[in-house]
């Protein structure tokens, strides 16, 4: 699978050192580049790439105004490049892959495109999908009642027993049945297990997929809750509600997400 992309970056050095940098990547093809915000909004409408290097500070448009100036297409994927680290938790906020310092150091480069490959690979597994069941929908609606109900009935043994997490130069193996609950924070995920909390770099859209929705069920917009975990169920105002688990924490279950919950917790 080729990688188009588009690298954004007012100035010229820069670019040519990504693209130095990128070339021990087979698959990665650069087919534009882009000095300013304007340009980049052009060319990622025309070329539609399926991954953006994109500088942040560039006069006129700066990073952050390419991504608002996508909203009516369907964006790329973006890599933020930068020479300051204060506008991390933007660039997460805006649902980049990675934030990357100047100079980009390989190793670094390395993961973020490991990353890149995994949700695009996610991403074509989903079409074919959706195409496979339009088809069944039109030559053999009867197949396709089949195919749906297979899909809603998770098999076990697709998700993930053991996650290794990298956090404060370490490597930790968790047992999945040991997490009481995550936090997410843009691409950072706060994972609790009842005696440790490890910080994970993941999207919370692409942790859900790795873990049982039987066991594993999102209560709030950034927190999932192991149900297994969950000892008491504390009413509380304007329909919302506590979940106390085992360790003795308690985590706010938001309206919206309640009668996810009940189905689980009686």
């Amino acid at each position: 699978m080729t990688i188009r992309t588009i690298l954004v970056d007012d100035e010229s050095l820069a670019i040519q050192g990504l693209k130095l940098r990128l070339e021990a990547h087979e698959d990665v093809e650069i087919v534009e580049t882009c000095s300013n915000g304007r340009e980049a909004i052009r060319a990622i409408k025309t070329h539609k790439p399926d991954l953006v290097f994109l500088d942040i500070q560039m006069p006129g448009f700066d990073g952050f105004s390419v991504v608002q100036g996508l909203m009516e297409v369907e964006p790329p994927l973006f890599i933020f490049c930068t020479a300051y680290s204060d506008h991390a938790i933007r660039a997460f906020e805006a649902q980049a892959v990675d934030y990357l310092m100047k100079p980009v150091e390989e190793g670094r480069l390395a993961d973020a495109l490991d990353r890149v490959r995994q949700r695009l690979s996610e991403k074509k597994q989903v079409q074919e999908a959706e195409k496979l069941r339009e088809v069944l929908a039109e030559v053999a609606p009867d197949a396709m009642n089949d195919f749906a109900g297979e899909g809603d009935a998770p098999a076990a043994n697709r998700f993930e027993k053991l996650i290794n997490i990298k956090d404060r130069g370490q490597i930790f193996r968790v047992d999945v049945d040991s997490i009481e609950r995550i936090d997410a924070a843009g691409d950072y995920m706060c994972i609790y297990t009842a005696d440790n909390s490890l910080i994970l770099r993941e999207t919370m859209k692409d942790l859900e997929k790795r873990l049982d929705p039987r066991n594993f069920q999102r209560v709030h917009r950034s927190t999932i809750v192991n149900l297994s975990q969950v000892r008491q169920v504390k009413p509380h105002t304007n329909g919302e509600c506590f979940l106390v688990l085992e360790s003795g924490a308690q985590v706010k279950v938001s309206r919206s997400y309640r009668d996810v919950v009940a189905r689980f917790v009686h």
